[in-house]
């Protein structure tokens, strides 16, 4: 599965998002993601565990796994351009 594939559906970002600082469980990341139905949740989680981004802790909470973490670092030139370009609106 090519990488845009994954992060291009939705919620994918998002969730990863989500974990940027701290593990998150299950029922708190629906919460977050108000309007994301648990079957969408689940079915994201697994691919994005699949694809070794995210994995379960000692608590079963969801965290991002190195590479997700490094995924984050990739992130934060996009985000900086994203709240420039918000600035401007």
């Amino acid at each position: 599965m090519a990488a845009l594939d994954l992060l291009g559906r939705r919620w994918s970002l998002r969730i990863i998002w989500e974990l940027r600082d701290a593990p998150v469980g299950f029922r708190e990341m629906q919460a977050r993601c108000g309007g994301m139905s648990p079957t969408v949740l689940s079915t994201r989680l697994k691919e994005l565990e699949a694809a070794k981004i995210i994995a379960t802790d000692e608590d079963r909470r969801w965290c991002l796994t190195a590479t997700g973490q490094d995924l984050i670092k990739a992130f934060g030139p996009l985000h900086t351009w994203a709240e420039r370009w918000a600035e401007e609106f």
